[in-house]
Protein backbone atom coordinates (compact mmCIF):
# COMPACT_ATOMS: atom_id res chain seq x y z
CA UNK A 1 0.00 0.00 0.00
CA UNK A 2 1.26 3.64 -0.98
CA UNK A 3 0.84 6.41 1.92
CA UNK A 4 -0.70 9.63 0.57
CA UNK A 5 0.59 12.75 2.37
CA UNK A 6 -1.23 16.05 2.87
CA UNK A 7 -0.22 19.08 1.44
CA UNK A 8 0.33 20.85 5.19
CA UNK A 9 2.93 18.73 5.81
CA UNK A 10 3.90 14.64 6.00
CA UNK A 11 1.73 12.29 6.91
CA UNK A 12 3.03 9.68 9.29
CA UNK A 13 2.81 6.52 7.91
CA UNK A 14 0.89 3.90 9.27
CA UNK A 15 1.11 1.13 6.35
CA UNK A 16 3.83 -0.71 4.71
CA UNK A 17 4.29 -1.87 1.12
CA UNK A 18 6.23 -4.69 -0.21
CA UNK A 19 9.01 -4.15 -2.11
CA UNK A 20 8.38 -6.63 -5.34
CA UNK A 21 11.99 -7.38 -6.34
CA UNK A 22 13.48 -7.70 -2.77
CA UNK A 23 10.76 -8.86 -0.63
CA UNK A 24 11.51 -6.68 2.19
CA UNK A 25 8.46 -4.23 3.42
CA UNK A 26 9.21 -0.59 3.08
CA UNK A 27 6.99 2.59 3.21
CA UNK A 28 6.31 4.46 0.12
CA UNK A 29 4.91 8.12 -0.08
CA UNK A 30 2.99 9.49 -3.30
CA UNK A 31 4.05 13.36 -4.17
CA UNK A 32 1.98 14.61 -7.03
CA UNK A 33 2.73 12.20 -9.82
CA UNK A 34 5.76 10.39 -7.95
CA UNK A 35 6.04 7.55 -5.84
CA UNK A 36 8.82 8.24 -3.39
CA UNK A 37 10.99 5.71 -1.16
CA UNK A 38 13.89 4.87 0.48
CA UNK A 39 16.96 2.38 -0.64
CA UNK A 40 20.20 2.37 2.00
CA UNK A 41 23.62 2.72 1.05
CA UNK A 42 26.15 1.37 3.81
CA UNK A 43 28.90 2.83 4.64
CA UNK A 44 31.74 0.23 6.40
CA UNK A 45 34.53 0.71 8.79
CA UNK A 46 37.71 -0.64 7.55
CA UNK A 47 38.67 -1.30 10.80
CA UNK A 48 35.60 -2.60 11.91
CA UNK A 49 34.94 -4.62 8.85
CA UNK A 50 31.16 -4.05 9.39
CA UNK A 51 28.67 -1.31 8.34
CA UNK A 52 28.53 1.22 10.67
CA UNK A 53 26.43 3.27 8.93
CA UNK A 54 23.95 3.71 6.01
CA UNK A 55 23.25 6.67 3.80
CA UNK A 56 19.35 7.19 3.04
CA UNK A 57 18.68 7.75 -0.55
CA UNK A 58 15.42 8.82 -2.13
CA UNK A 59 14.18 6.94 -5.00
CA UNK A 60 11.41 7.90 -7.15
CA UNK A 61 9.09 6.53 -10.38
CA UNK A 62 6.47 8.32 -12.24
CA UNK A 63 3.21 6.92 -13.09
CA UNK A 64 4.42 4.90 -15.33
CA UNK A 65 6.62 2.94 -12.70
CA UNK A 66 9.96 4.74 -14.92
CA UNK A 67 12.26 5.71 -12.12
CA UNK A 68 13.15 9.88 -11.87
CA UNK A 69 16.45 10.91 -10.72
CA UNK A 70 16.58 12.52 -6.88
CA UNK A 71 18.22 15.66 -8.37
CA UNK A 72 15.13 16.30 -11.39
CA UNK A 73 12.87 15.57 -7.93
CA UNK A 74 14.30 18.25 -5.51
CA UNK A 75 14.90 20.60 -8.88
CA UNK A 76 11.46 20.43 -9.99
CA UNK A 77 10.83 20.88 -5.90
CA UNK A 78 12.78 24.30 -5.91
CA UNK A 79 10.57 25.52 -9.28
CA UNK A 80 7.66 24.64 -7.48
CA UNK A 81 9.23 26.50 -3.89
CA UNK A 82 8.66 23.08 -2.33
CA UNK A 83 12.13 22.29 -1.22
CA UNK A 84 12.05 22.18 2.21
CA UNK A 85 8.66 20.20 1.80
CA UNK A 86 10.07 17.46 -0.40
CA UNK A 87 13.44 17.41 1.92
CA UNK A 88 10.92 16.82 5.08
CA UNK A 89 8.89 13.74 3.09
CA UNK A 90 12.56 12.35 2.04
CA UNK A 91 13.46 12.79 5.49
CA UNK A 92 10.34 11.18 7.19
CA UNK A 93 10.51 7.92 4.53
CA UNK A 94 14.24 7.69 5.24
CA UNK A 95 13.36 7.00 8.94
CA UNK A 96 10.50 4.90 8.39
CA UNK A 97 12.53 2.32 6.21
CA UNK A 98 15.44 2.45 8.14
CA UNK A 99 13.49 1.24 11.68
CA UNK A 100 13.02 -1.11 9.37
CA UNK A 101 16.03 -2.29 9.03
CA UNK A 102 16.17 -3.34 12.81
CA UNK A 103 20.03 -1.72 12.62
CA UNK A 104 20.41 -1.74 16.98
CA UNK A 105 23.40 0.79 16.37
CA UNK A 106 24.58 2.09 13.31
CA UNK A 107 24.37 5.84 12.50
CA UNK A 108 21.74 7.24 9.54
CA UNK A 109 23.62 9.58 7.07
CA UNK A 110 20.44 11.98 5.98
CA UNK A 111 21.76 14.43 3.48
CA UNK A 112 19.68 17.76 4.59
CA UNK A 113 19.53 21.12 2.55
CA UNK A 114 21.32 24.05 4.24
CA UNK A 115 18.26 26.20 4.29
CA UNK A 116 16.11 23.68 6.27
CA UNK A 117 18.48 23.67 9.09
CA UNK A 118 17.22 27.07 9.74
CA UNK A 119 13.25 25.63 9.24
CA UNK A 120 11.66 25.32 12.63
CA UNK A 121 9.10 23.51 11.14
CA UNK A 122 11.88 21.29 10.15
CA UNK A 123 13.53 20.82 13.09
CA UNK A 124 10.39 20.10 15.08
CA UNK A 125 9.10 17.42 12.64
CA UNK A 126 12.53 15.80 13.01
CA UNK A 127 12.51 15.72 16.54
CA UNK A 128 9.00 14.70 17.07
CA UNK A 129 9.53 12.13 14.42
CA UNK A 130 13.10 10.79 15.89
CA UNK A 131 10.85 10.48 19.23
CA UNK A 132 8.59 8.84 17.65
CA UNK A 133 10.81 5.95 16.49
CA UNK A 134 12.67 6.00 19.76
CA UNK A 135 16.02 7.05 17.99
CA UNK A 136 18.22 8.72 19.23
CA UNK A 137 19.97 12.29 17.80
CA UNK A 138 23.58 10.37 18.67
CA UNK A 139 22.40 7.60 15.52
CA UNK A 140 21.61 10.36 12.84
CA UNK A 141 24.37 12.12 10.74
CA UNK A 142 23.64 15.40 9.16
CA UNK A 143 25.01 15.61 6.06
CA UNK A 144 25.49 19.00 4.94
CA UNK A 145 26.91 20.54 1.25
CA UNK A 146 29.14 23.63 0.71
CA UNK A 147 27.18 26.34 0.39
CA UNK A 148 28.15 30.39 -1.13
CA UNK A 149 30.59 31.95 0.80
CA UNK A 150 28.53 34.50 1.84
CA UNK A 151 25.99 31.88 3.43
CA UNK A 152 28.30 29.67 5.90
CA UNK A 153 28.58 31.52 8.96
CA UNK A 154 25.16 31.12 9.39
CA UNK A 155 24.90 27.66 8.02
CA UNK A 156 27.85 27.17 10.82
CA UNK A 157 26.34 28.34 13.81
CA UNK A 158 22.70 25.94 12.61
CA UNK A 159 25.39 23.32 12.61
CA UNK A 160 26.74 23.87 15.88
CA UNK A 161 23.14 23.68 17.32
CA UNK A 162 21.97 20.37 16.18
CA UNK A 163 25.19 19.08 16.95
CA UNK A 164 24.45 20.41 21.06
CA UNK A 165 20.93 18.68 20.84
CA UNK A 166 23.20 15.22 20.32
CA UNK A 167 23.25 14.54 16.25
CA UNK A 168 26.67 14.09 13.84
CA UNK A 169 27.76 16.68 11.32
CA UNK A 170 29.46 15.76 8.53
CA UNK A 171 30.56 17.61 5.35
CA UNK A 172 29.70 16.32 2.37
CA UNK A 173 31.74 16.13 -1.19
CA UNK A 174 34.92 17.37 0.12
CA UNK A 175 37.58 18.47 -2.44
CA UNK A 176 35.14 19.55 -4.96
CA UNK A 177 33.36 22.44 -5.75
CA UNK A 178 33.99 25.37 -3.32
CA UNK A 179 35.51 23.26 -0.69
CA UNK A 180 38.15 23.89 1.18
CA UNK A 181 39.96 23.67 4.29
CA UNK A 182 38.64 26.91 5.62
CA UNK A 183 34.96 25.11 6.10
CA UNK A 184 36.79 22.15 8.06
CA UNK A 185 37.45 25.36 10.53
CA UNK A 186 33.76 26.96 10.02
CA UNK A 187 31.56 23.78 10.16
CA UNK A 188 33.60 21.82 12.61
CA UNK A 189 32.55 18.25 11.22
CA UNK A 190 32.62 15.22 13.26
CA UNK A 191 33.02 13.69 9.76
CA UNK A 192 34.56 14.72 7.02
CA UNK A 193 33.33 13.04 2.99
CA UNK A 194 35.86 13.16 0.90
CA UNK A 195 34.43 13.25 -2.82
CA UNK A 196 34.97 10.62 -5.09
CA UNK A 197 36.88 13.08 -7.84
CA UNK A 198 39.87 13.11 -5.38
CA UNK A 199 40.19 8.93 -5.27
CA UNK A 200 39.41 8.71 -8.76
CA UNK A 201 42.57 11.34 -9.75
CA UNK A 202 44.39 9.15 -6.92
CA UNK A 203 43.31 6.45 -8.81
CA UNK A 204 44.87 7.37 -12.07
CA UNK A 205 47.33 9.83 -11.10
CA UNK A 206 50.88 8.88 -9.10
CA UNK A 207 51.44 12.61 -7.61
CA UNK A 208 47.09 12.34 -6.56
CA UNK A 209 47.76 9.27 -5.04
CA UNK A 210 50.76 10.56 -3.00
CA UNK A 211 49.06 13.58 -1.81
CA UNK A 212 46.01 11.35 -0.56
CA UNK A 213 47.28 9.77 2.67
CA UNK A 214 48.96 13.18 3.74
CA UNK A 215 45.21 14.75 3.01
CA UNK A 216 44.00 12.13 5.20
CA UNK A 217 46.76 12.62 7.59
CA UNK A 218 45.35 15.78 8.03
CA UNK A 219 41.82 15.95 8.64
CA UNK A 220 42.70 13.16 11.59
CA UNK A 221 44.72 16.33 12.82
CA UNK A 222 42.11 18.59 12.47
CA UNK A 223 40.12 16.15 15.03
CA UNK A 224 38.12 15.23 11.81
CA UNK A 225 37.19 11.09 10.76
CA UNK A 226 37.42 10.76 7.46
CA UNK A 227 34.88 8.63 5.00
CA UNK A 228 35.75 8.36 1.53
CA UNK A 229 33.30 7.42 -1.22
CA UNK A 230 32.34 6.47 -4.60
CA UNK A 231 34.75 3.35 -3.74
CA UNK A 232 33.79 1.66 -6.78
CA UNK A 233 37.41 -0.42 -7.62
CA UNK A 234 38.99 -2.55 -5.90
CA UNK A 235 42.09 -0.31 -7.54
CA UNK A 236 40.53 2.69 -5.67
CA UNK A 237 39.76 0.30 -2.38
CA UNK A 238 43.01 -0.40 -2.28
CA UNK A 239 44.06 3.28 -1.78
CA UNK A 240 41.06 4.29 0.42
CA UNK A 241 42.67 1.55 2.61
CA UNK A 242 45.97 2.57 2.59
CA UNK A 243 45.75 6.18 3.31
CA UNK A 244 44.15 5.20 6.50
CA UNK A 245 40.67 6.50 5.74
CA UNK A 246 38.13 5.30 8.61
CA UNK A 247 35.14 4.67 6.70
CA UNK A 248 34.58 3.72 3.01
CA UNK A 249 31.36 3.75 0.97
CA UNK A 250 30.72 2.99 -2.23
CA UNK A 251 29.60 -0.24 -4.83
CA UNK A 252 32.74 -2.04 -4.27
CA UNK A 253 31.53 -2.77 -1.18
CA UNK A 254 27.79 -2.72 -0.80
CA UNK A 255 25.41 -1.05 -3.15
CA UNK A 256 22.25 1.16 -2.80
CA UNK A 257 19.34 -1.47 -1.12
CA UNK A 258 16.07 -1.61 0.65
CA UNK A 259 17.72 -3.54 2.96
CA UNK A 260 20.87 -4.36 5.94
CA UNK A 261 24.58 -4.66 4.12
CA UNK A 262 25.52 -8.52 3.54
CA UNK A 263 27.95 -8.57 6.15
CA UNK A 264 29.63 -11.08 5.25
CA UNK A 265 30.74 -9.86 1.75
CA UNK A 266 31.90 -6.95 3.17
CA UNK A 267 33.93 -8.18 6.06
CA UNK A 268 35.54 -10.73 3.64
CA UNK A 269 36.84 -7.93 0.88
CA UNK A 270 38.24 -5.71 3.93
CA UNK A 271 39.98 -8.65 4.96
CA UNK A 272 41.44 -9.24 1.48
CA UNK A 273 42.40 -5.63 1.45
CA UNK A 274 44.13 -6.00 4.55
CA UNK A 275 45.96 -9.12 3.28
CA UNK A 276 46.89 -7.70 0.23
CA UNK A 277 48.07 -4.27 1.65
CA UNK A 278 50.04 -6.17 4.10
CA UNK A 279 51.78 -8.47 1.59
CA UNK A 280 52.65 -5.07 -0.40
CA UNK A 281 53.96 -3.09 2.63
CA UNK A 282 56.03 -6.30 3.10
CA UNK A 283 57.55 -6.44 -0.77
CA UNK A 284 57.93 -2.59 -0.82
CA UNK A 285 59.92 -3.34 2.38
CA UNK A 286 62.25 -5.56 0.63
CA UNK A 287 62.56 -3.69 -2.20
CA UNK A 288 63.29 -0.64 -0.88
CA UNK A 289 65.80 -2.59 1.46
CA UNK A 290 67.04 -4.09 -1.95
CA UNK A 291 68.10 -1.09 -3.48
CA UNK A 292 69.52 0.93 -0.37
CA UNK A 293 71.91 -1.65 0.38
CA UNK A 294 74.80 -0.80 -2.02
CA UNK A 295 74.07 3.13 -0.50
CA UNK A 296 74.34 1.79 2.92
CA UNK A 297 77.54 0.07 2.23
CA UNK A 298 79.23 2.78 0.72
CA UNK A 299 77.65 4.82 3.82
CA UNK A 300 78.87 2.90 6.74
CA UNK A 301 82.54 3.12 5.03
CA UNK A 302 82.93 6.93 4.54
CA UNK A 303 81.34 6.89 8.25
CA UNK A 304 84.03 4.74 9.51
CA UNK A 305 86.83 6.64 7.51
CA UNK A 306 85.79 9.67 8.97
CA UNK A 307 85.36 8.37 12.34
CA UNK A 308 89.24 7.90 12.27
CA UNK A 309 90.52 11.42 11.05
CA UNK A 310 89.95 11.31 7.37
CA UNK A 311 88.35 15.02 5.85
CA UNK A 312 84.68 14.94 4.55
CA UNK A 313 85.32 15.71 0.67
CA UNK A 314 87.41 12.42 1.01
CA UNK A 315 85.25 9.69 2.45
CA UNK A 316 82.15 10.30 0.24
CA UNK A 317 83.57 9.60 -3.23
CA UNK A 318 82.46 5.82 -3.18
CA UNK A 319 79.10 7.03 -1.82
CA UNK A 320 78.33 9.75 -4.35
CA UNK A 321 79.96 7.54 -7.15
CA UNK A 322 76.19 5.34 -7.18
CA UNK A 323 74.05 6.45 -9.89
CA UNK A 324 71.83 8.12 -7.20
CA UNK A 325 73.83 9.31 -5.16
CA UNK A 326 73.44 13.01 -4.48
CA UNK A 327 75.31 15.15 -1.82
CA UNK A 328 76.43 14.34 1.54
CA UNK A 329 76.96 17.01 4.49
CA UNK A 330 77.73 16.82 8.34
CA UNK A 331 76.04 17.86 10.68
CA UNK A 332 77.77 18.94 14.47
CA UNK A 333 75.40 17.72 18.06
CA UNK A 334 72.92 20.78 17.37
CA UNK A 335 71.99 20.21 13.86
CA UNK A 336 74.08 23.02 11.97
CA UNK A 337 75.69 22.02 9.04
CA UNK A 338 79.72 22.12 9.04
CA UNK A 339 81.06 22.94 5.71
CA UNK A 340 79.30 22.75 2.30
CA UNK A 341 77.46 20.11 0.78
CA UNK A 342 79.57 17.67 -1.11
CA UNK A 343 78.94 17.08 -4.77
CA UNK A 344 80.29 14.57 -7.13
CA UNK A 345 78.76 14.95 -10.64
CA UNK A 346 79.24 18.40 -12.30
CA UNK A 347 75.19 17.87 -13.67
CA UNK A 348 74.40 17.98 -10.18
CA UNK A 349 76.14 21.56 -9.79
CA UNK A 350 73.96 22.77 -12.30
CA UNK A 351 71.02 21.45 -12.10
CA UNK A 352 70.67 23.03 -8.09
CA UNK A 353 71.91 25.88 -9.82
CA UNK A 354 68.06 26.55 -10.29
CA UNK A 355 67.96 26.65 -6.62
CA UNK A 356 71.06 28.98 -5.99
CA UNK A 357 69.06 30.89 -3.10
CA UNK A 358 69.33 27.61 -0.91
CA UNK A 359 72.45 25.97 -2.41
CA UNK A 360 74.93 27.21 0.17
CA UNK A 361 73.36 25.38 2.69
CA UNK A 362 77.05 25.86 5.23
CA UNK A 363 75.96 26.82 8.73
CA UNK A 364 71.92 25.59 7.95
CA UNK A 365 70.63 24.23 11.03
CA UNK A 366 68.51 20.93 10.12
CA UNK A 367 67.89 19.85 13.96
CA UNK A 368 63.96 19.65 12.46
CA UNK A 369 64.88 16.75 10.04
CA UNK A 370 64.05 13.38 10.92
CA UNK A 371 67.27 12.05 9.58
CA UNK A 372 69.27 14.18 12.81
CA UNK A 373 67.04 13.21 15.63
CA UNK A 374 67.04 9.35 14.36
CA UNK A 375 70.80 9.50 14.49
CA UNK A 376 71.36 11.27 17.45
CA UNK A 377 68.59 8.95 19.50
CA UNK A 378 70.40 5.45 18.18
CA UNK A 379 73.86 6.44 17.02
CA UNK A 380 75.01 2.58 16.81
CA UNK A 381 73.53 2.17 13.18
CA UNK A 382 72.90 3.89 9.72
CA UNK A 383 69.22 5.19 9.45
CA UNK A 384 67.16 5.93 6.42
CA UNK A 385 64.24 7.99 5.98
CA UNK A 386 61.02 7.60 4.21
CA UNK A 387 61.02 9.65 1.02
CA UNK A 388 60.39 13.01 1.41
CA UNK A 389 61.02 16.33 -0.89
CA UNK A 390 64.68 17.78 -0.36
CA UNK A 391 64.92 21.26 -0.21
CA UNK A 392 68.08 21.29 -2.40
CA UNK A 393 66.15 21.01 -5.64
CA UNK A 394 62.80 20.22 -4.87
CA UNK A 395 62.71 16.35 -5.81
CA UNK A 396 62.11 13.18 -3.39
CA UNK A 397 65.17 11.95 -1.57
CA UNK A 398 66.03 9.55 0.85
CA UNK A 399 68.47 10.53 4.07
CA UNK A 400 70.98 8.42 4.80
CA UNK A 401 72.71 9.08 8.39
CA UNK A 402 74.69 8.14 11.27
CA UNK A 403 75.95 9.73 14.49
CA UNK A 404 80.21 9.61 14.14
CA UNK A 405 82.15 10.48 16.95
CA UNK A 406 84.90 12.99 15.37
CA UNK A 407 87.56 13.40 18.21
CA UNK A 408 85.53 14.64 21.67
CA UNK A 409 82.71 15.53 19.92
CA UNK A 410 79.24 14.15 17.92
CA UNK A 411 78.77 14.75 14.26
CA UNK A 412 75.96 13.13 12.40
CA UNK A 413 77.01 12.08 8.55
CA UNK A 414 74.12 12.79 5.95
CA UNK A 415 73.63 11.73 2.35
CA UNK A 416 71.04 12.17 0.28
CA UNK A 417 69.66 9.96 -2.27
CA UNK A 418 67.70 10.83 -5.17
CA UNK A 419 64.14 8.51 -4.97
CA UNK A 420 62.34 8.09 -7.94
CA UNK A 421 59.00 6.12 -6.98
CA UNK A 422 58.97 3.33 -10.01
CA UNK A 423 55.85 2.20 -11.84
CA UNK A 424 55.11 -0.04 -8.85
CA UNK A 425 55.21 2.57 -5.85
CA UNK A 426 58.93 0.82 -4.97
Amino acid sequence: MVISVRESGVAAPRSLEPDLISGLQRYALRHRDLTLTSVFQPIFSLSHLRAVGYEALLRAHDIFDRPVPPLDVFGDAARQSELHYVDRLAQSLHLENFKTLHAEREWLFLNIHAGALADSYHEAALRAHLERLELSPRRIVLELQAVRAEDFDKLADEARRFREQGFLIALDDFGAGDSNLERIWQLDPDIVKVDRMMLSQAAHRTQAAAILPGFVAMLHEAGKLVLIEGVETEHEAQLAFSCDADFVQGFHFGRPGPGAADSAYAAERIAALAECHRAQTQARERARASRLAPYVRAFERAAERLAQGEPLDEVCWNFLALDHAARCFLLDEEGRQKGRNVVLRADRAGHEARFLPVADAQGANWMRRPYFHAAIEAPDRVHATRPYLSINEALPCVTLSVAVRIGAGLCVLCGDIDWQEDATGL
